[in-house]
């Protein structure tokens, strides 16, 4: 389907919805992760949609804003390494999913393909909710989003029109895990400035130690240890039943934010907000020792920095005008690593940098009343953001304390990385009990890189035009049930990282292609939700098809580009080609909720993913990289109304995953012969006095087992104590 099929279709669904009532809002309430049925008037109401509200992040004491998405089902939460974190959406992650923070893309130039850090530097405790739509959504979201959408929405506290005065509500939160010896916390100042003006701001900071698992993982096949990561107690000589402390894990971290609100009509704010995440020396897990090399080797991220600064303009801007967000923002996103040989006498350091201008509009018509039971609404907008990158690399011989610049960084320097888009898209209620949606997408992508002769770096310089589109329908025979169909679009341009990277990945070394095509992904997805008193039921069938998607293509020593010797020197050589034919990924996740007597509520969720894609060594079809296997949850939670007490329990468990790709065989993360199974039970509780007092307590992995996520590096935490404590002041 092109965008001009997409166009067409929305003159179809103009066609076909004659008359109007105003649509009406329905959620519902799931434990632990809220399955919700959006809006009717959302454009993504007919989608597989999850949203992590803060009651639950609070509650559960997740380890990062990645970490709060284990419970939801169809998503996987793989890591590199301690300080990172990656969440695979319907197989997909990385620069194959678009991550939106406040409705501005994070997604930069340099998005990797593997599982990376960029999430893991959205603070949890600034946030309201995660929603997560599963499945290609590029028509609404923009680029990237072949596997599907994460959106965080902070925290804000809005102006209160009946105040007169100033107000000021402080609060502290302390936290503690005892599996890496976490300790930190927060202190915030709400604040209330007369009728119009509110604010609400942070500063955040905890000290990881290196962190206990449940024990050594092994192969599914004949119980060999994976080679990452490596243990203390093995560097110690003790057996290895005693092995449970992972060396090249451990980080520090600081956040802080501000966020000022200023009420300009009842239903329009203006605001400004400021975000920073400061993490500095997190080992890269799988690269600290990495794999058959000695134990003194180590590549760390010394500096994970981002800023994040914006202001936007939100709300209805008269009659005509509604859901208006338009932002300007400005991101800095800093990283600087090093890797350290001490027998070779050698140390590499890297510093790259990514400045990203943004600006994005978004705006609705008010629902057409076009008889007693049609509406129809349009929704419209536009959105920018440029990226420019600075990338440096030097070398020092530490005995001689010699520095030697080196010609080019992990990037081509003084890159830059250009994306816009325009889209409109269609709701429209012809009869009762259906709503039908369209709408569709163009994208323009720059990219533009200097090539650098020593080095063997071509110059890149591309331009890449895109359209996408979508058609979706939510047929709702009854108030309680509502069956979803859609089919929506994703597309993907190579980036910075795919065009003119060099790096060092859990595979193998990965060098650049300056030839690839963009990659484009349709989903079709067949939903169904059913709310009743007590139960909820949420299942969705999906399949995903990928057009010239980009993949790792094993290569020889001899291919590798002049001036790279870690390329030569690595286990593994790898270059991103596009494949030659259809990718395709089927599956299905839902989940089924219990409302019960007396505050008690049970859900169970599952999920599984089967993909695979053409060779790029012409092998025929392989498994796609690093899919998730079979994998579910089953919970049950009470609560007293009267007194805030709750207490619950959760099994999270996964199947064997023995399907690999090519690249997978030779990545060190994955065991011999795949991720062996496993299942794993945490217990909750704690006490909620309004929003006053909080008091949370989690026992993870309470029988203490050794198991990681599908293509981790590291090994799950094991038994272990969570506390949190947060108590905020009454308004003075």
């Amino acid at each position: 389907m092109t965008a001009a099929l997409a166009l067409a279709a929305l003159a179809l669904a103009a066609l076909a919805a004659p008359a109007a009532a105003q649509p009406e809002e329905a959620a519902g309430e799931e434990l632990g992760v809220e399955a919700r049925l959006a809006a009717p008037d959302d454009p993504t109401a007919d989608r597989a949609r999850t949203t992590v509200s803060r009651d639950e992040i609070e509650e559960s004491l997740p380890r990062s804003a990645p970490d709060a998405l284990r419970a939801v089902p169809g998503v996987s939460v793989q890591q590199t390494s301690h300080g990172q974190a990656s969440p695979y959406l319907r197989g997909l992650t990385g620069q194959r999913v678009v991550h939106l923070f406040d409705g501005i893309r994070l997604n930069t130039g340099i998005y990797r393909q593997g599982p990376n850090q960029y999430f893991f530097t959205v603070d949890s405790l600034t946030l309201e909710r995660l929603e997560v739509v599963r499945g290609s959504a590029s028509t609404v979201w923009g680029a990237d989003a072949l596997g599907g959408a994460i959106l965080a929405v902070p925290r804000e506290r809005r102006p209160n029109a009946s105040l007169d005065g100033v107000y000021f509500e402080p609060a502290l939160t302390t936290r503690f895990r005892s599996a890496d010896l976490e300790w930190g916390g927060r202190a915030e100042l709400g604040a209330d400035l007369g009728d119009r003006v509110s604010f609400l701001g942070g500063v955040a900071f905890r000290s990881v130690s290196p962190l206990a698992s449940g024990g050594v993982v092994g192969s599914p096949i004949d119980g060999r240890r994976a080679l990452v990561p490596r243990f203390t107690e093995e560097l110690e000589g003790r057996p290895m039943d005693e092995w449970r402390t992972q060396v090249g894990t451990g980080f520090e971290e600081l956040t802080f934010d501000g966020r000022l609100v200023y009420r300009i009509a009842p239903r329009l704010r203006l605001v400004g907000a400021l975000y920073g995440y400061r993490q500095a020396n997190a080992p890269r897990t799988d690269q600290c020792p990495p794999p058959e090399a000695p134990a003194d080797e180590c590549s760390t991220v010394r500096e994970q920095f981002r800023t994040l600064g914006y202001v936007a303009l939100r709300g209805d801007a008269g009659r005509e005008i509604q859901d208006l967000d338009v932002n300007v923002s400005f991101q800095r996103h800093h990283e600087r690593r090093d890797t350290v040989r001490p027998r070779s006498n050698v140390r590499f350091d890297w510093i790259d940098d990514v400045d990203t201008y943004g600006f994005a509009a978004r705006a609705a018509t008010p629902v057409a009343h076009l008889g007693d039971e049609a509406w129809l609404r349009l929704r419209y907008g536009f959105d920018a953001y440029r990226d420019q990158v600075g990338s440096q690399a030097w070398q020092t011989l530490t005995d001689l304390d010699l520095v030697l610049p080196l010609s080019r960084g992990q990037y081509a320097d003084r890159s830059t990385y250009a994306t816009l888009g325009t889209h409109l898209t269609l709701e429209a209620q012809p009869v009762r009990g259906l709503i039908l949606r369209s709408g569709g997408r163009f994208g323009l992508v720059g990219v533009r890189a200097s090539g650098d002769a020593e080095s063997g770096t071509r110059a890149v310089r591309d331009d890449f035009g895109v359209g996408v589109g979508r058609l979706g329908a939510e047929i709702r025979p009854s108030r309680e049930l509502a069956v979803l169909v859609s089919v929506d679009q994703g597309f993907r341009a190579p980036n910075l990282d795919d065009l003119t990277s060099r790096q060092q990945t859990g595979p193998g070394f990965q060098f650049e292609n300056p030839e690839l095509r963009p990659e484009r992904s349709t989903s079709f997805d067949l939903g169904l939700q059913l709310r009743l008193p007590s139960i909820s039921i949420d299942a969705h069938a999906f399949a995903l098809l990928i057009e010239d998607g980009i993949v790792r293509a094993l290569r020889t020593a001899d291919d590798c580009p002049p001036s790279t010797p870690a390329c030569r020197a690595s286990r593994v050589h790898l270059q991103l080609v596009n494949a030659r034919g259809l990718g395709t990924m089927f599956g299905a996740e839902g989940g089924v909720t219990l409302h019960l007597p007396e505050g008690v509520t049970a859900r169970a969720t599952v999920a599984y993913a089967w993909g695979e894609e053409p060779d790029p060594g012409d092998a025929g079809r392989v498994p796609m990289s690093r899919v998730p296997p079979l994998m579910g949850t089953v919970e049950g939670r009470w609560r007293h109304a009267e007194t805030g007490i709750y207490a619950g329990a959760i099994l999270r468990w996964a199947a064997t995953q023995d399907r690999l790709a090519p690249s997978d065989v030779a990545d060190a993360r994955i065991p011999l012969g795949g991720t062996p199974g496993w299942a794993t039970v945490d217990l909750a509780g704690g006490w909620r006095l309004d929003d006053h007092v909080l008091l949370s307590l989690v026992v993870e992995n309470l029988f203490d087992v050794a198991y990681r996520i599908h293509g981790s590096s590291i090994n799950a935490p094991g038994v272990g104590v969570m506390a949190a404590a947060t108590v905020r002041l009454w308004p003075f």
